[in-house]
């Protein structure tokens, strides 16, 4: 081999091993930037991040509510008399039982009479559910066994429903009722006609005569 030839060769050997040492660096170079992508800093937590466990039972308050009413009665605007409370007054077409059997009591009982006097007789039914010495509502008070003489077999006989009469016998059972009006029976508990005289009456203390009515405590 000739000396040309012998450096030619030394100088390809040289060159192929620069190239090698920069194909390593750059590989290296490459797989460094790769793992920084990959392996991330762990993310440090703050306050808001950690949990917090109470031991101790919690008790929230809940707000306050407004207690409930139940059965309030609308009030009437103020009136001058009966006649015009019975005028101010609102009932419905059909009433519950109680009062439908408080009004048939005004009705049977008492729809020739004034005003005050309807009034009166259902004062003396409301009387007696609210006494211990009669049944304690008022269909008990109007059907109870020989006390008002228009009740027949246990029943009341048939009411025009809608004639006037009808219709402020219901008014005055809500007047008395929800007490919109007092009465001049008071605390009467019994009452008969003028034209009869029963002997229980001797016996009991009279309270109020409102036309062809005398009514007894």
């Amino acid at each position: 081999m000739s000396r040309k030839t012998h450096k030619i060769s030394l100088a390809a050997i040289a060159a192929g091993f620069i190239l090698i040492f920069a194909t390593v660096e750059g590989s290296g170079a490459n797989a460094e930037d790769t793992n920084q992508i990959q392996v991330q800093a762990p993310v440090a937590l703050v306050d808001e991040t950690v949990p917090v466990f109470v031991a101790e039972e919690v008790v929230q308050p809940l707000p306050e509510r407004e207690p409930e009413v139940e059965n309030v009665d609308i009030p009437v605007p103020g009136a001058g008399s009966l006649l015009d409370m019975i005028a101010r007054v609102d009932t419905p077409a059909k009433l519950g039982r109680e009062l439908e059997c408080l009004a048939g009591a005004i009705y049977f009982e008492s729809r020739g009479e004034p005003i005050t006097g309807q009034l009166a007789v259902a004062q003396v039914v409301i009387n007696r559910a609210e006494s211990n010495q009669f049944p304690s509502d008022y269909c008990g008070v109007v059907y109870q066994r020989a006390q008002f003489s228009f009740v027949k077999n246990g029943r009341m006989p048939r009411i025009s429903r809608g004639s006037a009469t009808w219709i402020k016998a219901k008014k005055i059972a809500t007047i008395a009722h929800r007490g919109l009006w007092d009465s001049e029976a008071a605390d009467s508990l019994y009452f008969h006609a003028k034209y009869v005289r029963p002997s229980w009456a001797r016996k009991k203390v009279a309270r109020a005569t409102i036309d062809t009515h005398i009514f007894y405590r």
